[in-house]
């Protein structure tokens, strides 16, 4: 394995050994993208080698303590209009299972069964009921994924992974009749996403434990294929930069390929989900700043004073929503929310009206205190052994970068946050996209701005 980067993280695991890969999807062509995760549920499912599905379902609960694989896009630290795009496999066992489990993954990674076209109709039947079913659970998090959807290229997969598109595909190849042009897409993604072309590989084992990890994963990744030809990735514009930073890594340097989309446009939509529920679930997100950028802090202690403070007294108690509140994720988009809503265009009066009530900058010295201290409890929250390293290794993101952002939140200021406000919250100041889950609505069908779907 003399060019795949494997990062070592001794670590008091108790006797545990914590397996996981990043595969890169940049050579995947463009029309297979949509049955990724599909692919993701199903590929530790079918069978593998000399073992049917059952026997690799058994053996796979003997031997550890779970194997899976998903879809993995991770927005650039200080590029808006860049991010990563791969599939995660993550695995766990008990040292003396290594072996075997690897075994397991070799399996997987070089023969997986494309066969049994009943079982596989089963399992898309499965988790087509399982995405429906998580809808009234996770609707606000749909809505928040499609507002955000225009905003960034990373948003637009994210769409087509984890968002309304993906239940909407799941559903239609379940109550397709013949499924096996379907089955048939999944060799040609093993084909790109099984090999090791574009891999890094993590351990997390106690330090008695990584010489022999180490030989383990050596065996498995020489066992496993090489494309035979040099593929091109799909989108031309990949950028590596390198993953630096104090921890120690017992290998090549680890770099990420990160597509950057030079011409992307970002673009307001609006997109209502008619839903036969009760109640809405609502999402408005902005486009606002990478990880890096100084002002990103400032927005994330906003979002937390913000929730506390004015949204959810006037989304849950005077709105009597279940929930509501604001987030900053890790891409900058901002993203206000309510859960299980009974209103749907007043709330976003009441986002409007949140961004006024920050504008206008009446905070307490004692709530940004509390806003900061709800903030650290999050970023500064205990690293279990088995996760160690892995801020790193799937982000990119170093210590220095990380002890950067923790001065960063501890410097904010009300004026930093009256400053945040007016700069992206404002009406008319930065891109933004709006989305409701919810029943028919008479505002939004006479509105000709709304997509309705």
């Amino acid at each position: 394995a003399d060019e795949i980067p494997v990062q070592y993280c001794a670590q008091p695991t108790n006797g545990m050994v914590y397996f996981r890969a990043v595969s890169s999807l940049n050579t995947l062509p463009e029309e297979l993208k949509p049955y990724v995760p599909l692919f993701c549920s199903v590929i530790t499912k079918m069978g593998c080698g000399a073992l049917g599905y059952r026997e690799q379902a058994q053996q796979m609960e003997l031997k550890t303590g779970g194997m899976s694989v998903s879809p993995h896009i991770i927005p650039d630290d200080s590029h808006l209009d860049a991010y990563e795009q791969g599939v995660l496999f993550s695995s766990l066992c008990l040292d003396r299972n290594l072996p075997d489990m690897m075994h397991l993954w070799s399996e997987i990674f070089n023969n997986p069964h494309f066969e049994e076209e009943e079982h596989f109709r089963v399992l898309v039947k499965m988790t087509a009921q399982e995405l429906s079913n998580g809808i009234p659970d996770s609707g606000h998090l749909y809505a928040s994924v499609r507002a955000s959807k225009t905003l960034t290229p990373a948003g637009e997969l994210q769409e087509m992974f984890i968002g309304m598109d993906q239940v909407k595909l799941i559903k239609r190849i379940a109550e397709m009749s013949d499924i096996k042009p379907v089955l048939r897409k999944l060799p040609r993604i093993k084909k790109y996403l099984l090999n090791s072309d574009n891999m890094r590989c993590s351990v997390n084992a106690t330090p008695q434990q990584i010489s022999q990890a180490s030989k383990e994963v050596e065996n498995f990744l020489k066992g496993i294929t090489r494309s035979k030809k040099e593929r091109k990735p799909v989108r031309p514009h990949v950028i590596e930069p390198m993953l630096v930073g104090r921890e120690r890594l017992n290998c090549s340097q680890i770099t990420r390929k990160l597509i950057t989309e030079p011409t992307f446009k970002p673009c307001q939509m609006k997109t209502h989900f008619l839903l036969p529920f009760p109640v809405n679930y609502v999402g408005e997100c902005i486009r606002t700043v990478p990880y890096t950028a100084p002002d990103y802090a400032s927005l994330q202690i906003l979002a937390r004073l913000m929730t506390a403070k004015f949204l959810h007294r006037e989304i849950r108690e005077k709105g009597g929503a279940y929930g509501g509140g604001a987030t900053l994720s890790h891409s900058g988009i901002f993203t206000f929310y309510s859960y299980r809503d009974p209103n749907s265009i007043s709330t976003f009066s009441t986002f409007e009206k949140a961004a006024e009530w920050a504008q206008a900058g009446e905070f307490a010295r004692q709530d940004i205190d509390e806003a900061k201290l709800a903030v650290f409890a999050a970023v500064d929250a205990p690293i279990a052994p088995s996760d160690k390293g892995m801020n790193h290794f799937l982000t990119g993101i170093s210590d220095e970068m990380k002890q950067r952002h923790r001065e960063q939140l501890f410097a904010v200021s009300s004026d930093h946050l009256i400053d945040v406000a007016n700069k992206y919250l404002a009406g008319g100041k930065s891109t933004r996209g709006l989305a409701v889950l919810g029943p028919e609505n008479p505002h939004i069908a006479k509105d000709p701005s709304w997509v309705k779907r």
